[in-house]
């Protein structure tokens, strides 16, 4: 039994092998918990990769797969067969194995992007599961405790009718040509689609502030840049944003950006006050409704958040103790747990349907950018 007294769900892995960032992520997360338990995975398209990496994890030979299809239909046959499986391979390997598992009657759990190709996004969205199979698409940054507060601070009208939304996301690590395991995909075309920096972090740009705000984007004007020389892919984002009901918006990513690490950041403005959130302080949010001074929100702290507002119930430790990426990722396979376990409806995960809308984003600010910044439709 896991910590929460419940059976752990059986769950499987395709990619993430040794020295794999977010496969490392990722197993973290499904057992901070004590909800999963790793019992399988095809870690690796390199056989003997997939093999060392199995037993680096505790997964037993018979259970150490090199094809992801193979994988699909074996543990599906099996009695003790995986429940769920993580997909967290380049973007261009998640539509084979999202579909073949789902058809296999085996929830999915699945990094961004959705897909590499928006046609592949559709099409994932168009396959039957078997036996009512769910879907989860990993936008993090939507399990922060103060980012579902702000959510709900929104909802109920704290902010008053929204105005302006500015939504940043820098990086340096690209600055300069890089070659490794975690750079060559994503600076490949053939892997990572035809967005490079828009695709990577763009997207999680844009996710925070739609799953924010509630708002919905309209139209977009792009001007994406490749600043490094021969990189076949943009580094560098700028995005004017138009919303419906008059909400206008800019959104700024970037991985040339020296002095920067990961730095997601929002700031949203309405007629009645403001929120500012960043990643590197997680734990605090400024409220600051108009006319009244500026209040510091924390994590559970001494502010008018109470145990039962979404920053309190989903607190895992006493305030003053940070909670960081780690906690947000497993709080989206906590609550992924409850939908496959029929406790939860799951009404603030990433779902199928946000990942369609984000390569619809990247296609249109791709598109706006090739013609000179024209205010582009999501198609």
């Amino acid at each position: 039994m896991g910590e929460n007294g419940k059976r752990p769900i059986r769950l499987g892995m395709v990619g993430g092998g040794q020295d794999a960032f977010i496969g490392y992520v990722h197993r973290i997360a499904s057992r901070l918990d004590g909800e999963y338990q790793l019992v399988a995975g095809a870690l690796s398209s390199r056989p003997e990769v997939a093999r060392e990496s199995a037993a680096m994890f505790g997964i037993s030979a018979e259970r150490a797969y090199t094809d992801y299809a193979e994988m699909a239909r074996a543990e599906a046959a099996r009695p003790d067969g995986i429940e769920a499986v993580s997909i967290v391979t380049p973007n261009n390997v998640h539509y084979g194995p999202a579909k073949a598992f789902l058809e296999s009657g085996i929830h999915v759990i699945c990094d961004k992007p959705l897909t590499s190709t928006l046609e592949d996004a559709i099409a994932l969205s168009g396959v039957q599961p078997k036996g009512g199979a769910k879907f989860l698409l990993t936008h993090n940054y939507t399990g922060y405790p103060l980012v579902r507060q702000a959510r709900q601070m929104i909802a109920d009208g704290k902010l008053g009718t929204l105005r302006v939304v500015q939504v940043e996301y820098p990086q340096d690590w690209l600055t300069e040509e890089v070659h490794n395991k975690q750079a060559d995909w994503r600076t490949d075309p053939s892997r990572s689609g035809i967005g490079g920096c828009i695709g990577d972090i763009g997207t999680h740009a844009y996710n925070l502030a739609r799953f924010m705000t509630g708002l919905e984007l309209e139209m977009l004007s792009a001007d994406l840049t490749t600043f490094v020389p021969g990189r076949l892919v943009d580094d560098n984002v700028h995005i004017m944003m138009r919303f419906k009901g008059g909400a206008k918006g800019m959104l700024w990513a970037s991985q040339v950006a020296p002095g920067n690490e990961n730095g997601p950041s929002i700031r949203i403005y309405g007629d009645k006050g403001g929120i500012e959130w960043q990643q590197i302080e997680p734990n605090k949010m400024w409220f600051c409704p108009l006319g009244e001074p500026r209040q510091l929100l924390t994590r559970g702290g001494a502010t008018p958040i109470g145990a039962d507002a979404p920053a309190g119930a989903q607190t895992r430790i006493p305030p003053g103790h940070p909670e960081g990426y780690l906690e947000a990722f497993a709080t989206l396979y906590r609550d992924f747990a409850g939908v496959i376990r029929g406790e939860t409806d799951g009404a603030l995960l990433p779902t199928m349907a946000d990942g369609v809308e984000g390569m619809k984003f990247i296609v249109a600010a791709v598109t706006s950018s090739n013609n000179d910044g024209h205010w582009t439709r999501l198609g």
